[in-house]
């Protein structure tokens, strides 16, 4: 079942009881490429290297959920979880991170990523305020534009996309395997969460895709950060869907109208068939031209 903006802002907001009540997620581990999964649970999608280095971790989810993220990890690979990378600092992508740096990963994140997670945050989007990370919590290396590393026969060259879906968004490039994990820049077949309060802005979304767009060909695997796994094709159409929200939205703007004209004119309705409900999108997309 597809999930909508609202739908995602459920997870994303979700208070610390309902994130616990983890009893029927399951795992689901997905091959992408040579040496490279996805795994699916709850909450932003992992990536996993695996191989005679080691296991890279890409996002980890949920902190009640970190045992069955590591018996995933086990069924490709019994070796050591050296590093997690955090693609930003929202909870359903960094949650793990203190249960799995206290078990011996280094975890690894954009400069601004544990800057938030450093203090509290307030997430206008959902008027919630989400307290400072515990120090075990916090990304222990950070980098301000790109940190490239040389594991399990492969390159993987992060790269920071500024103003995206936050300030701190990281692209990761399989080199070898020819395959991108865009964390929250790509929502698969889905209006995205854009969080306008973190520093994120539509501009920079479309400008994320098109630099996963540079980089991939029609062979290119591209793990999102929530939808199921995809391809070039699918990066496409997501872009496209951002370009004309952004124009479409821009223009009525610029005509005077306000969020709710504009809302009640459903100017993404020739979209919401594939995408979902744009109400929630339309909004983000509406404060990113305001500022």
């Amino acid at each position: 079942m597809r999930l909508t903006v609202l739908g995602l802002v459920a997870v994303v907001a979700a208070p610390l009881a309902a994130q616990q009540q983890t009893d029927d997620v399951r795992i689901e581990v997905v091959p992408v490429a040579a040496g490279v999964h996805m795994l699916v649970g709850r909450g932003g999608n992992i990536g996993v290297s695996a191989g005679a280095d080691g296991v890279f971790l890409i996002d980890d989810q949920f902190a009640p959920l970190t045992e069955k993220i590591v018996a995933a990890v086990r069924s490709i690979s019994t070796d050591p979880i050296r590093f997690v990378l955090n693609t930003h600092w929202h909870g359903d992508h960094t949650g793990g991170n203190e249960n799995l740096g206290s078990a011996g990963s280094l975890i690894v994140a954009h400069d601004n990523v544990r800057q938030r997670m450093s203090v509290e945050q307030f997430m206008e989007a959902f008027d919630r305020r989400v307290p400072a990370s515990p120090v075990g919590a916090l990304p222990v290396i950070t980098f301000s534009e790109t940190v490239t590393f040389y594991l399990n026969g492969d390159t993987l060259h992060v790269f920071h996309v500024p103003h995206a879906h936050t300030d701190g968004d990281v692209i990761i490039h399989f080199r070898t395997a020819n395959a991108l994990h865009m964390g929250d820049t790509f929502f698969n077949g889905r209006y995205p969460f854009i969080d306008v309060g973190s520093g994120g802005n539509v501009n920079g979304v479309i400008a994320a895709a098109e630099a996963g767009l540079a980089i991939a060909d029609d062979a290119t695997r591209i793990i999102p950060g929530h939808g199921t796994l995809g391809g070039r094709a699918e990066l496409v159409a997501y872009r496209d869907m951002l370009v004309a929200a952004r124009d479409r939205i821009g223009q009525a703007m610029a005509a005077g109208q306000t969020l709710e004209q504009i809302r009640a004119a459903k100017l993404m309705a020739d979209y919401d068939a594939t995408w979902g409900d744009s109400d929630g999108f339309v909004g983000f997309v509406f404060q990113s031209l305001q500022r």
